[in-house]
């Protein structure tokens, strides 16, 4: 960045921060200005490879609720990070009403805002949107009228498991334009696929960006929801289709949640 320029004037100066380690999570919450009402916590998959390795992408996968948001972690989150946050852009006149999603790292139980985004946020919204009970539209008119406080906000209780099919050479270069094959052709319950780079031709649905699709499947646990999303993502191919097989692997891997 420094000594080749690479990103220009933007890269003269640096700022030094505290390296912290832990667990990623995702928390979004509905806000109208003054009310925040958090979503279900999830966890994504950045990396493109196996474990957890290579270089980072905008997210190979992703499930929720995440196990790492305990009710006492989800009351903190609440109180010491979404709501100082609404309530301080309307203590300086810019209400913030909408989507705000805060990218968290936990560590020793406690989170630290990495980053804050004001829309949904993917793969995580894949898994999050699909447990809303309560209408999204009815939220959403709650939020812009400022009644948020007056609507209650039900979930379902299973778990979602979104595994991301990627163009090959993703995050570098990738081809674009190649058809698929095998996409469902009637609507499931308990899958959904989300066009995320695709296009439609007078033929068919051709690929068109390096994440393509995000499977997402439904369960009363989260083994269960790999499983059929893997199952569901088998028919479905294009040319260098590329996906990790071990989406959920860190909350599988404790052997107290099954």
């Amino acid at each position: 960045m420094l000594d080749d320029q690479r990103f220009g004037e933007a890269g003269a100066r640096v700022v030094l921060e505290e390296f912290l380690e832990g667990e990623e999570l995702t928390v979004m919450a509905f806000a109208d200005g003054r009310t925040v009402i958090p979503m279900i916590p999830a966890q994504d998959h950045k990396r493109i490879g196996e474990g957890d390795t290579g270089p980072n992408t905008g997210g190979m996968g992703a499930y929720a609720p995440a196990p790492l948001a305990s009710p006492e972690l989800q009351r903190r989150i609440l109180e010491e990070v979404l709501q100082p946050a609404v309530t301080g852009l309307s203590r300086v006149g810019s209400p913030f009403y909408g989507v705000l999603y805060a990218g968290l790292m936990v560590k020793d139980g406690k989170p630290y805002a990495l980053e804050f985004n004001a829309r949904f946020g993917d793969p995580e919204t894949q898994v999050v949107l699909p447990l809303l009970q309560t209408d999204l539209l009815d939220i959403i008119e709650a939020v812009v009228e400022h009644r948020l406080d007056q609507i209650k906000i039900a979930w379902h209780d299973q778990t979602a498991v979104c595994v991301v099919l990627t163009s090959e050479g993703y995050p570098g270069s990738y081809k674009t334009g190649l058809p698929i094959a095998g996409l469902p052709e009637q609507p499931s319950e308990s899958v959904v696929v989300f066009h995320a780079g695709t296009i439609q031709s007078e033929q068919s649905i051709l690929t068109n960006g390096g994440r393509v699709l995000g499977v997402t499947a439904l369960a009363d646990t989260i083994k269960s929801a790999q499983a059929q999303a893997y199952a569901a993502l088998a028919p479905i191919n294009f040319q260098g289709r590329y996906y990790r097989s071990d989406i959920a692997h860190r909350v599988l891997s404790d052997s107290s949640i099954h």
